[in-house]
């Protein structure tokens, strides 16, 4: 009988329990053993809620209090050295790697952060040196192991593989073979699998997603070399890969000393006898099939008619899964009373998707498939729903063609255009879209939402919270100015609320990074906009000042990328159907007087495939989708886009042919090593790298401002550089924002002092 099992569980609780009480930690407000008993029971709800729902070997250890690769970092002793501190403890060590700060005392500059693999989710960037030593330095992950042992359940620990672990690391000083590394790494991880074979523990959860990359030979005989030194030490190990088809390795996965392999089965197109070929008998095969990453209903009817061959041939060495980690998905769709019944009837979260397997396993273990085809008719009925299909956003994206994404002019003319009519200064000073969200902001749309708060009120205070960020803006300085999108709960659940074909969630909420948690819109159907989104707030911000306001889009690509999309078509069709959407916004905008523009794309280089060979069929249609946004622009309208975490290297082309006049990145975390990119290859156009990280309280002094852009200049003409923070400020306090924006704009004056 095919075993149930499940590789990670979202952290953050039904209610975000998890988030409220980090920052009531970080806050003062709550002590850390109260934090640490928050955690303890969340912990305990969501095993219950797993449990409950038929999984029968239960992850332990994807529980973190930040993030998995973090609580990796610090359980293996490779804590940065800025970041030691002789009172704290492990918890607070963790703190001030992520955010350069913690209530026991530090303040001193954060680790980068960047995107975990193709996902939406982030996690803090190992930094390691060609000194490097480990040791087991934390003892969270066997604490949680006995939690859950008391409770009853069966646990089944998951770690990181050490060499997905070294490849995601970064080295802090000069480079050098990481997988120099691995053996004293692999010491470590060995005393882990140690104590946890004294726990009694039967199976452990090696995760190693860079099989999904194409590797060279030096990682691929490292995976190898792994796990012929994990094995024997009194726990039986499975394998997990997933995010994308794994076939090209499966030659080096049969020779592994394993006793288990996990696939992503519905990102697999390797055919179901290959991956039991690559297994053997003698080897548990497990198949994630059901979506860790979406939010739709699975066809359990298909899917039982392509497992139950060789479920019957493999009997209790079968086990199913959901194909990655649940992390990705919100918790409960059962708390979810405003959605219409027809859309939610598509839908399953976290707790459903569990309840999905156990369905599965019933109809593959009695061949009665009639709960299983009661359950998938809804996902029947909604391939063939009236909803879904709009003949004319069809049209307009299929009449689109190579013209539709070109501007009026070159950047050369574009340039000239713009300089005249904005008339900047040298290092002009701007920052990326969002300001505080204030407890009233956050209030004020509760309250709208909840109706009761009338529709004039609601645009009254909203215009009160613009005009009091523009004269904020003015007072510091700044010279272009935004109007701080305090109507805006989210940069993409904004947008998916005004756009047709799109729905959102009252609790779906899944962890960004840390505390931070969003909630993904749910593209279902073709995306089309019926009315302007952004022009009033804009129109409105502007009229309150002579200096130029930017009106603030998200992307085709983001938007795309961190929503819930829709299965049944394809992601390059999706993307030009908001792109005609953006583009009919930018026009509006231009037409309510708006010269600067600003369409983010954090997620251009996120999105990119995990395999190279499939990298440029995607920057094809993604910088097509872009320029088509965009190309209602005039030749006088500025068009600015934003960045997040990107590596931009290996595709400074195509970040060039999305012809943005300005692109503003995120750079000071890595201290403009991310500019390198730029060194070699003439970018044409404008750019602002950011000078100071948002994702931390600390404040910036003029003087690392300074050098910041000092080393910015080394590699862009100065009269091409922008002043701008990392990201929005939307996650931080009044108080450090103006300090940090008041040091920013000090540094652009003394430069261009200096520079005169």
């Amino acid at each position: 009988m095919a075993l149930i099992h499940n590789l990670g569980f979202p952290r953050i609780g039904k209610q975000r329990a998890l988030k409220f009480a980090l920052e009531a930690y970080w806050a003062g407000t709550i002590d850390q053993s109260t934090l640490r008993a928050k955690g303890a029971e969340i912990r305990k709800q969501n095993w219950a809620l797993q449990a409950q729902a038929g999984v029968e070997l239960l992850p332990v250890g994807d529980f973190a209090w930040y993030d998995h690769v973090l609580a990796t970092t610090v359980m293996v002793g490779a804590v940065p050295a800025r970041h030691h501190s002789s009172d704290s403890n492990p918890l607070d060590t963790l703190f001030r790697i992520a955010r350069g700060r913690a209530p026991s005392g530090c303040v001193c500059a954060a680790s980068e952060m960047t995107k975990w693999f193709d996902t939406n989710y982030h996690y803090i960037v190992p930094e390691l040196s060609a000194e490097q030593r480990f040791s087991l330095t934390d003892s969270e992950l066997f604490t949680h192991v006995s939690e859950a042992q008391q409770l009853g359940h069966t646990p089944k620990p998951v770690l990181i593989g050490p060499v997905t672990y070294l490849y995601l690391a970064k080295c802090a000083d000069e480079p050098f073979d990481k997988l120099a590394l691995l053996p004293q790494l692999l010491e470590v991880y060995q005393q882990i699998l140690n104590k946890l074979a004294a726990q009694q523990v039967q199976w452990v959860q090696i995760d190693e997603p860079i099989l999904a990359l194409e590797l060279d030979d030096a990682y691929r005989q490292a995976l190898k070399d792994s796990f012929t030194s994990l094995s024997g030490h009194g726990v039986k190990l499975l394998l997990a890969t997933y995010f994308d088809d794994v076939s090209h390795h499966l030659d080096d996965i049969q020779d592994y000393a394993i006793d288990g392999v996990h696939f992503d089965w519905l990102a697999s197109t390797v055919d179901i006898q290959a991956l039991d070929k690559a297994v053997g008998n003698e080897r548990v095969l497990s198949l994630g099939v059901v979506d860790g990453r979406n939010v739709w209903r699975a066809n359990l009817s298909s899917l039982h008619a392509q497992l139950h061959p060789i479920a019957e041939q493999r009997g209790e060495m079968l086990w199913i899964a959901p194909s990655c980690s649940l992390l990705h998905t919100p918790v409960d769709l059962e708390q979810e009373q405003q959605l219409d019944s027809e859309l939610k009837s598509w839908l399953a979260f976290a707790t459903q998707k569990c309840q999905e397997l156990q369905l599965l396993r019933h109809a593959l273990h009695s061949s009665d498939t009639t709960a299983i085809d009661r359950y998938s008719a809804a996902v029947k009925a909604r391939q063939s729903s009236t909803r879904v299909n709009n003949k004319r956003v069809q049209q307009s994206v299929a009449a689109l063609s190579a013209q539709d994404a070109q501007r009026q002019s070159a950047f050369s003319k574009r340039a000239k255009t713009q300089r005249q009519a904005l008339q900047l200064p040298l290092l002009p000073t701007t920052t990326i879209g969002s300001f505080p969200q204030t407890q009233a902001i956050r209030q004020a749309r509760r309250d709208f939402k909840n109706g009761t708060l009338d529709s004039q009120a609601y645009h009254t205070q909203m215009e009160a919270e613009i005009r009091y960020v523009i004269e904020e803006q003015q007072a510091l300085g700044l010279d272009v100015l935004v109007h701080g999108e305090a109507e805006r709960n989210d940069m993409v659940e904004y947008f998916g609320e005004l756009l047709e074909g799109v729905s959102f969630t009252q609790f779906g909420w899944v962890q960004s990074y840390g505390s931070r948690c969003v909630k993904p819109p749910i593209i279902w159907g073709d995306v089309a906009r019926s009315q302007p989104m952004t022009v009033h707030w804009s129109r409105y911000a502007q009229s309150l000042t002579q200096k130029p306001v930017k009106g603030m889009l998200t992307g085709p690509v983001t938007i795309l990328s961190w929503s819930f999309v829709r299965d049944d078509l394809d992601n390059p069709t999706i993307a030009k159907q908001i792109a005609v959407a953006l583009r009919d916004e930018v026009v509006d905008l231009q037409n309510a007087g708006i010269g600067i523009i600003q369409i983010d794309e954090p997620a251009f280089r996120e999105r990119m495939p995990l395999k190279t060979s499939h990298w440029q069929d995607y920057l094809d249609w993604a910088t097509y989708a872009f320029r088509v946004a965009a190309s209602g622009a005039e030749d006088k309208t500025q068009i600015h886009t934003h960045m997040c975490y990107s590596e931009f290297n290996d595709i400074i082309g195509a970040i060039a042919d999305m012809d943005a006049d300005v692109i503003t990145i995120e750079t000071s975390r890595s201290h403009m090593e991310l500019l390198n990119a730029f060194e070699h290859f003439d970018y044409p156009n404008e750019i602002g790298p950011g000078v100071y990280d948002i994702h931390t309280p600390n404040v910036p002094d003029v003087a690392s401002i300074k050098a910041l852009i000092h080393k910015a200049a080394q590699k862009i003409p100065v009269e091409r550089l922008w002043v701008n923070p990392d990201c929005g400020l939307k996650t931080r306090q009044w108080q450090e924002t103006r300090a940090a924006l008041y040091n920013m704009v000090e540094a652009a004056k003394e430069l261009r002092q200096e520079l005169n």
